[in-house]
């Protein structure tokens, strides 16, 4: 049993990865061709930093991911505060509408945030750009973070924040020096979530953006003529780039861990 299960996993990581690694080797490829190795060169990731395209929507995506994520987690983190001290029916109800955004199908979600714009636009003159893409962003990125935040709010211990009022601290001080470290994972997990699916986000970027470019968009319109590998190479930096955050952050929550077990196996 325990060989299939060894064997199980290896599947699936090669499965996942694979394809993965076929593109990292390719963006080392001297030739532009996808199936013969012509030799090794960093060629394509310094053709990458030439070009003007690229390098500007990469800019115009980390500008909107990094502010619609801080905008989203903190209007997500003071709604999810609010849902929490609802009755039950308004809570559910509140609930249940933070989660149709995210079943809804992007598309959707895309046009409507589209025909809204063009209602703003005949009556106030809105353009498409950063300020309808940055708008679109946030409010899809809202019901991730609400409902990670959400669970942790319903985990804390709710007697800390009386305690801290009891002992002086003001609703205002109580909060951000009880209840925001308690949630603050939670928190974390919804900055996250948001700042990657706006990396990512395609289908609404591409309804919303106007002349406002993002990355996805710069790479559908280049792989609609010809896959370059300088696509290959763009693709491989994000990649580390992930890997290496996703490292960091899991080792700081096994070094977390581990002071834990300690101290609770002092006390």
């Amino acid at each position: 049993m325990k060989v299939l299960k060894k064997l199980y996993w290896a599947a699936i990581i090669l499965f996942l990865y694979i394809p993965i690694f076929v593109m990292i080797g390719l963006s080392f490829n001297r030739s532009k061709s996808r199936t013969v190795w012509t030799g090794f060169t960093f060629k394509w990731y310094v053709e990458l930093f030439k070009n003007e395209l690229i390098i500007k929507a990469f800019v115009t995506t980390v500008v909107v991911a990094v502010i619609s994520a801080i905008v989203s987690t903190a209007l997500g983190t003071i709604a999810a505060v609010g849902i929490n001290f609802m009755n039950k029916w308004e809570k559910m109800a509140v609930i249940n509408i933070s989660y149709m955004p995210v079943v809804n199908p992007d598309i959707i979600t895309g046009i409507s945030l589209l025909l809204t714009f063009n209602v703003f636009k005949s009556l106030f003159g809105l353009q498409f750009g950063m300020i309808t893409l940055l708008i679109s962003h946030i409010t899809f990125n809202l019901p991730y973070v609400i409902l990670s935040v959400l669970p942790k709010i319903r985990q804390m211990d709710m007697r800390v924040y009386e305690a801290a009022l009891d002992l002086g601290c003001n609703p205002r001080q109580a909060f951000f020096k009880v209840v925001i470290p308690e949630i603050m994972p939670g928190i974390i997990t919804g900055f996250l979530m948001a700042l990657t699916f706006s990396i990512d986000d395609f289908i609404i970027s591409y309804f919303n953006s106007g002349h406002a470019q993002t990355l996805p968009i710069a790479i559908y319109a280049m792989v609609r003529r010809k896959v370059s590998p300088e696509i290959y190479a763009l693709s491989t930096i994000m990649f580390v780039v992930i890997l290496c955050v996703l490292f960091i952050v899991n080792l700081k929550d096994l070094k977390k861990e581990k002071r834990k077990r300690i101290k609770e196996g002092v006390n």
